[in-house]
């Protein structure tokens, strides 16, 4: 009966990060969520869909002769190969709440003027007058 304890063990990722290929391709999707302002509802669906990773890896890689026709095909083995563990939906929240507090943070002073303040020598005034308008 020993064999019977562990029948519905799961083992847990015991190193946890991705490899390099796997961390350059989760980090391009991750990027592009952030950029396209989709991280809370991409968080959300990571959350929701964390016990079906492993069912979403299978399904690339069943769906992976058709997709490699668009995308590139090392990218897409390596992402479907990071999606198999456990750890990789912790990693992709994680990496996405980073790039979102970045992209969140104000620009310094050093970059320039804002697109908000006048440049040097304009008057605030001077953009309704352009228009037209009183």
């Amino acid at each position: 009966m020993k064999w019977f304890r562990h029948a519905f063990a799961v083992n847990s990722d015991p190193s946890g990060e991705p490899t390099e290929g796997q961390r350059a391709v989760a980090d391009r999707v991750c990027r592009a969520v952030v950029r396209r302002r989709m991280a809370t509802p991409a968080l959300m669906l990571l959350e929701m869909c964390r016990p079906l990773n492993y069912l979403s890896a299978q399904l690339m890689h069943f769906f992976g002769p058709v997709a490699t026709v668009l995308l590139d095909r090392r990218a897409y083995g390596e992402f479907a190969a990071f999606l198999e563990r456990r750890s990789s939906v912790d990693y992709l929240c994680r990496r996405i709440e980073a790039l979102e507090a970045e992209a969140d943070q104000p620009a310094s002073p050093e970059d320039g003027p804002s697109c908000d303040s006048p440049a040097e020598g304009e008057s605030p005034a001077s953009d309704s007058s352009a228009d037209g308008l009183p």
